[in-house]
């Protein structure tokens, strides 16, 4: 099929590739001017020039996330010698009020930290896990296929780890008073966030579905019905309660106080399933995180039911095929990228699943020689047939997620993912809590086979595509890393890695190249940076290549042997931000 059937990109952006480049250039000046550095002597070796693209550079710790606001947030709880996790339960909270989207106290993630006075990794599961009036019948219509936008509802509602994985991480490894973390969100939500162009239009794109119930019309809304713009203050009171509540009694406010209470009720108002007990008898789960090289590169990623796993085996499926700086951008590349994501997809669909009704057979998977084996599949010469890529079932994921990345001058490193699933997760907010509930229990396979790893059960964590991870250079940390973006994550992130460790970029270079995904059925979505020869050469190896705007927002971290820090915001979202503590 020609590139240009059935797309909306005006073929000017295909014959003219620097046009699309600069839409994605354009927004790269985010990072603060005074503070951003380009790393001595770095020469992007593929090209022979000074990168265009440099990160910002600070010696008492870094702040990237996808909200200015929250980074900021950040770099003032680390400027009042709070540790990096101190600085990312803050950012996380805060996000909460100015990320509504994504950011949230009702959803829940993964989280890897480095201690450095222990020097040891450890990761944080609070994925959300589902009720225990869960059945398999819950989100399928009369056909018993699953129901369209049944999960945007009380419905939906996974029990949130937000809030508890959060207090946890402080109470372990945290050095300043819980209410100091809560304090800025707090203070955000009751005098106003003031919203940016790419705040406002979510908010309005956003708004039928928002506007469906009376909480989240007040909320996010004027009381007028007319939709807030750039540069107007949105204040959020209902959650500063919320957040007052939790600054108080820690996440005893959310799992059995009265927030909770007012939870409960709505739920069973609204005909939801979650419970007081399901609250109750929440837990996270601190894990080992998974482990894994990549061309001598250590990598601690988040353990099931992230998918850790599924990018140290994408990586172990690139790594018997050598890469030089010279093939950064070429079809050469981004073929084994694709074939790699493939393979290593149809293993995710097919063993990955949710605790505890499932393990997923990591030893296995991460077994180098099962690596090499697998990649023997893959042709320099052709894409595989789709039918020769086993497939288990497609899991439904969703885009809509954000991740942060925090380092101090001590060395403690922070990853965080987190999610409320959809965009605004259920659009549902428990009155008087201004908390927007997540929507993951669509992330089941409903309607798929019983025995399907993610299948839908009481009290089972969902599996998902998210993948914060740290990765080590002689048994340091050196980079710090993750991104949203649903189906896209785990491809993306790989890339990243490739950029970095095979063709020698900066990080804020390795964020800005174009990315691609692939879909099991040998289809590439494209950024429309990409260019057009590469595209033709992808074709010719057998190929549908599709455009598709923005892939993924990666916030990263580069760690420099002397302690100070490299940060990159990814320019693909306007808001994103690296903010540096000197």
């Amino acid at each position: 099929m020609p590139r240009n059937a059935s797309t909306p990109f005006p073929s000017a952006c295909r014959r003219a590739p620097w046009i699309a480049l600069l839409l994605l250039v354009l927004p790269s000046a985010f990072a603060d001017v005074p503070n951003t550095v380009p790393r001595k002597g770095n020469v992007d070796d593929a090209r022979g020039y000074q990168p265009i693209h440099h990160p910002l550079h600070a010696r008492g710790g870094v702040v990237v996330s996808q909200s200015r606001p929250a980074s900021e947030v950040g770099a003032r709880i680390l400027r009042e010698g709070g540790n990096a996790i101190d600085a990312a339960i803050a950012v996380g909270l805060a996000e909460a009020v100015t990320l509504p989207r994504a950011g949230n106290l009702g959803g829940g993630g993964a989280l890897v930290i480095y201690v450095a006075k222990d020097r040891r990794t450890t990761a944080f599961d609070y994925y959300g896990s589902a009720p225990a009036a869960t059945t398999a019948k819950l989100l399928l219509g009369r056909d018993g296929k699953p129901e369209r936008g049944a999960s945007i509802s009380w419905k939906g509602v996974a029990v949130p780890g937000t809030v508890a994985a959060f207090y946890a991480a402080h109470q372990k490894y945290g050095r300043l008073p819980w209410a100091s973390l809560v304090q800025p969100a707090i203070e955000l939500a009751e005098q106003g966030v003031r919203l940016s162009d790419d705040e406002a239009m979510i908010l309005d794109w956003a708004k039928p579905t928002l506007w469906r119930t009376p909480e989240t019309r007040a909320q996010f809304f004027k009381p007028d019905g007319s939709s807030y713009v750039a540069g107007e203050l949105l204040r959020q009171p209902d959650l500063a309660w919320s957040l007052r509540e939790i600054a108080r009694d820690g996440a005893d406010a959310f799992y059995r106080g009265e927030i909770a209470k007012r939870i409960v009720a709505a739920s069973r108002k609204y005909g939801g399933i979650l419970s007081a007990k399901d609250l109750t008898n929440y837990r996270v789960r601190e894990l080992e995180p998974v482990r894994s090289t990549y061309r001598g590169v250590e990598l601690a990623l988040a353990p099931s039911p992230s998918s850790g796993t599924t990018l140290a085996q994408l990586l172990n499926l690139i790594e018997p095929f050598p890469l030089q700086p010279a093939d950064a951008g070429s079809a050469k590349a981004y073929h084994l990228i694709a074939e790699a994501t493939r393979l290593a997809g149809a293993d995710r669909s097919a063993f990955s699943g949710g605790p505890p009704q499932h393990n997923t057979p990591n030893e296995r998977l991460l077994d180098k020689k099962y690596a090499y084996q697998r990649a023997a599949l893959i042709s320099p010469e052709r894409t595989l047939p789709a039918e020769a890529i086993k497939a288990g079932e497609l899991l439904q994921q969703s885009p809509d997620t954000t991740h942060y990345s925090v380092v101090d001058a001590e060395g403690n490193a922070v990853s965080n993912t987190y999610t409320l699933s959809n965009n605004f997760g259920a659009a549902v907010i428990a009155p008087g809590t201004g908390i927007l509930l997540n929507n993951s229990l669509g992330n089941f396979a409903w309607g798929g086979p019983k025995n399907s790893p993610n299948a839908p059960a009481p009290g089972k964590r969902l599996a998902t595509t998210i993948t914060p991870f740290i990765a080590f250079k002689d048994g340091k940390p050196w980079i710090v890393a993750g991104t949203p973006g649903g189906g896209s994550i785990i491809s993306a992130l790989a890339q990243f890695i490739v950029n970095v460790v095979d063709f020698r970029l900066n990080i804020a270079e390795a964020t800005a190249r174009p990315r691609i995904n692939a879909a099991r059925d040998g289809t590439i979505s494209y950024e429309l940076a990409l260019s057009p020869d590469t595209l033709d050469r992808l074709e010719a190896l057998g190929h549908r290549v599709e455009p598709f705007i923005t892939q993924t927002s990666i916030q990263s971290i580069e760690i420099a042997p002397d302690g100070s820090a490299f940060g990159s915001a990814d320019p693909r979202r306007p808001d994103s931000a690296a903010i540096g503590v000197e």
